[in-house]
């Protein structure tokens, strides 16, 4: 079927008619992602094919309106996904609208011997999964190849009215060195940012520590007061251990990326199932 344009009217031949509200460019039920779909779409779809307590089955969950709609309807679910941007936006958006939900994530790096996996095994894939830990956009919506030096963006409100830049480095190597600094110091000047996040597996080096500290801070211009780290430098390691964290102020405490999905009010606990599944290990037997 042919996406309908705004505006449409179906007659009562159609399967799908005009009660369904599709999503204008600046509707406010869009997080984000380029492919979402209604969620008056989805619940429509879970409430014609299934009943209370049923289990939904979204192979493709993509930015999870499917799920979403099942929480909200009281079914059971299971999302699989194997992109890691896709995980981490199902896990914001599912915890956004229903703030006391239980679930579980398999596939996704929980350790630093998990991200080191995956970092060997597709380091695009860990470079998105590594700017999901900061709430950061993968840079050029998570194209392959060259990023000038970026992986990600954050972007963050510090004056009414005016949006503000972070540029994220991912490194996923074992070696690091002060070069890589100094390379992200130039790209936060070229793209015209406030700071710069420089994320690694492996710690920083002194020569590094020095180079970030001398690079300055930036000065909130809310609160004169408040001073940021101009070069920041984290590790998968304390992002995971939730020990540190990108540190930047925000007014609105959230127009990141995605945007935040509305609370529902619905049922919260997912029982004895799991959620989204990424990509197992080369070599293992993916859990039935």
């Amino acid at each position: 079927m042919t996406p309908p344009t705004e505006g449409t009217v179906y007659g009562s031949e159609d399967v799908i008619d005009a009660d369904v509200r599709w999503l204008g460019t600046t509707d406010p039920e869009r997080l984000g992602y380029p492919t979402q779909k209604p969620i008056g779409l989805l619940e429509r779809i879970v409430k014609s094919s299934s009943k209370p307590g049923d289990v939904v089955l979204d192979p493709f969950c993509g930015c999870g309106t499917a799920v979403h709609a099942a929480q909200k309807l009281g079914r059971q679910w299971i999302g699989i996904d194997i992109t890691h941007l896709a995980i981490s936006l199902i896990e914001k958006r599912l915890k956004d609208a229903f703030p006391m939900i239980a679930f579980e994530v398999h596939g996704t790096p929980k350790d630093l011997d998990g991200a080191k996996d995956l970092a060997d095994r597709d380091k695009y894939q860990f470079q998105w999964w590594a700017c999901s830990l900061v709430n950061a956009q993968p840079y050029a919506g998570k194209k392959k190849g060259a990023d000038g030096g970026v992986d990600g963006l954050i972007y963050f409100s510090d004056e009414l009215n005016k949006t503000k830049k972070i540029v994220v480095s991912v490194k996923g190597g074992e070696n690091v060195d002060v070069k890589m600094v100094r390379e992200l110091i130039t790209v936060v000047e070229q793209q015209k940012a406030e700071i710069g996040v420089f994320i690694s597996i492996s710690p920083a080096t002194k020569p590094m520590i020095t180079e970030a500290a001398a690079a300055g801070f930036y000065t909130s211009a809310f609160n004169k007061d408040s001073k940021f780290p101009k070069i920041q430098l984290l590790t998968i390691e304390s992002l995971l251990e939730k020990k540190d964290s990108a540190r930047y102020p925000n007014l609105d405490a959230g127009a990141l990326t995605f945007k935040k999905a509305q609370v529902e009010h619905g049922e919260d606990k997912q029982h004895d199932l799991f959620t989204v599944s990424a990509k197992p290990k080369k070599g293992s037997k993916a859990k039935p």
